[in-house]
């Protein structure tokens, strides 16, 4: 990497692992697919990780291998309520969120409360700790964007009072408010959308296309595509992910960052790549697109290139060749479990 694109990230410089006493992180979500991912990421960098987690959507089993060791330790707690964690906090990572329609669409009350009074009470935590806080947003604040590739600098085309309005607006209010922290109080805050993202430790039925396929898949059934699927998505890897959140988290850079892979398919051909993967046999069942699906999404990540040094590594036939194996490996009633019940 150029000097140029590494002026906002210091790595070596941060590892918790360089100083005498571990840095301490707190992890909102830590038992969901991406909370738990970042876990693993902060053990291994040497930090003393606190997860948080109501469970309402999130799995112990993402994290039970942590529970050993004596850098890690684990609050059931929602954070819509007020959070208190004893002693000193280096960094503060919100991720505790439902993240699926199929979650937020059932509680959307605790999706609102979660993206307002949660961040509300992670900034306050922040302040009082004088803690870094990095906050997870998401591509659905472009709504069905007007905008393509979608820029950090492109407000939206988001429906409030529609479905999905509950979760775009939730994180649309959560950015705003992490703004407002950030010029009012002067807290070190971080803003990461995150686009599509994959991976060991998603749930079979959470509704999103690509757990939903290889489930399909697995199960012998067909592909349920919305549409004609000529809507688009962009895949990325979770590693990837993680790597980007966390020079980020590191950076001195407080405005919005996409962090995604442009590498964009309609999902009619994505479900063609997963028949081809798992060798299937059933057919694609085409189903009427729902209201205020994004016909459209690709991450512009000029902004993550120039001031983090960072862009995806790991190729979608890659990713999806990881991902499938996990899913093969899981129980068999894992792959005929109902949609959680809220």
């Amino acid at each position: 990497m150029t000097a140029e694109k590494t002026n906002h990230f210091t790595n070596a410089s941060t590892r918790a692992d360089n100083n005498l006493t571990k840095k301490r992180v707190l992890v909102t979500g830590a038992a969901g697919f991406l909370g738990s991912h970042l876990c693993d990421k902060f053990i291994n960098e040497g930090y003393h990780v606190i997860g948080m987690d109501n469970l309402i959507t999130g799995d112990l089993k993402n994290i039970e291998h942590l529970f050993p060791l004596p850098n890690f330790e684990f609050y059931h707690h929602d954070v819509s309520k007020f959070i208190h964690i004893p002693g000193e906090l280096d960094y503060i990572l919100h991720f505790a969120s439902p993240a699926s329609p199929i979650d937020y669409l059932k509680i959307p009350i605790q999706t609102l409360k979660v993206g307002s009074l949660g961040t509300h009470n992670c900034l306050g935590l922040a302040k009082a700790k004088n803690a870094r806080i990095i906050i997870a947003s998401t591509s659905e604040i472009y709504g069905d964007p007007l905008v393509h590739p979608q820029t950090e600098e492109y407000w939206g085309n988001v429906n409030p009072i529609g479905p999905r309005g509950v979760y775009d607006e939730a994180k649309r209010f959560q950015e705003a408010i992490t703004m407002a922290y950030h010029t009012f109080h002067g807290v070190e805050t971080r803003i990461v959308r995150i686009f599509n993202t994959y991976g060991p430790k998603m749930r079979l039925n959470d509704g999103r296309a690509l757990p939903a396929f290889i489930g399909q898949a697995l199960r012998g059934e067909d592909l349920t595509v919305f549409g004609d699927g000529s809507q688009t998505r962009s895949f990325c890897y979770v590693d990837d992910l993680v790597d980007g959140i966390y020079r980020l988290l590191l950076s001195d850079y407080a405005f919005p960052v996409n962090i995604g892979n442009p590498d964009e398919i309609s999902l009619l051909d994505f479900a063609k790549e997963i028949l081809t993967l798992t060798d299937a046999t059933v057919k694609i069942a085409y189903k009427p697109l729902p209201k205020d699906d994004p016909k459209q999404r690709q991450p512009d990540i000029s902004k993550a290139k120039e001031i983090l040094g960072w862009s995806p590594k790991v190729n979608r036939a890659e990713g999806l060749k990881k991902t499938y194996e996990y899913f093969k490996g899981l129980p068999k009633e894992e792959l005929f479990k109902l949609p959680k019940e809220f």
